[in-house]
């Protein structure tokens, strides 16, 4: 892979090590040394490939094989790396990264929200494993408003495809004129499987965004917008899928 120089505070960012404004800071302060010398200027440049990065004397992580993205997917927007038909994909929107990095699991094509890409195979494999038992939390817009009669068949299960889904946690959230907001909470991610549920019971979706997956939120990150992991996201991800796998 071609090496390239980049500011230090988005290899620090990057690294998992703080944001980019904290990083900003660290190199104001003369905490950072590129190759053992201290650096101070922010638009001081570095190979994350070949140059030793440190913060108060400690490397950091390179980030060159290691990168966590979360993305907020607009719909229309296919979770793969490349379409034959030329369809927009979330790669698409990643282009100023240079490391080739992989959604991790699938949205559909028109669900929206949070969605992790990265390089890293055993990270992919903690958030995706059905041991980790990592919840899915979705905000759903549906035509009409569902009885809580049907809802809780939702709850404890429905056949789709022939196999029973897991139970799930839902609640409506904003009654409309003419359709509803739910939060939806599942423990599994079955193709088209929140459509499906909704459909079994006469509902039709109208809009699916995912706001959060395990321990990691999407907040307040605009459509079409992503942005590096943190170390404590990181970590959070792995204390909790090892507490599930365990458990």
């Amino acid at each position: 892979m071609k090496s390239m120089k980049e500011r230090l505070q988005k290899i620090i960012s990057r690294s998992g090590v703080a944001s980019r404004r904290k990083a900003e800071n660290m190199i104001v302060q003369g905490r950072v040394a590129v190759n053992g010398q201290s650096v101070t200027e922010l638009g001081t440049r570095a190979d994350s490939a070949k140059d030793v990065i440190t913060i108060d004397g400690e490397a950091i992580a390179s980030p060159e094989n290691r990168v966590f993205v979360i993305l907020n997917k607009p719909a229309g927007c296919l979770c793969t790396r490349t379409d034959p038909g030329n369809r927009t994909t979330v790669v698409d929107l990643l282009k100023d990264i240079a490391e080739r990095i992989y959604p991790v699991g699938r949205l559909d094509y028109d669900t929206e929200g949070l969605l992790v890409l990265t390089n890293d195979g055993e990270f992919s494999q903690k958030l995706l494993h059905p041991s980790s038992h990592l919840a899915r939390t979705y905000r759903v817009k549906v035509r009409e408003i569902p009885s809580e009669k049907d809802l809780d068949r939702l709850r404890r299960g429905i056949l789709i495809d022939r196999i029973k889904t897991n139970p799930a946690k839902i609640k409506i959230v904003d009654r409309l004129q003419k359709n509803c907001w739910l939060e939806v909470t599942l423990w599994e991610g079955r193709n088209r499987q929140i459509k499906k549920m909704f459909e079994s019971i006469g509902h039709r979706t109208l809009r699916i965004i995912r706001t959060r997956f395990g321990p990691l939120e999407l907040k307040d990150l605009p459509t079409g917008a992503y942005r590096f992991m943190t170390r404590k996201e990181l970590n959070a991800v792995r204390t909790t899928a090892q507490k599930k796998t365990t458990a």
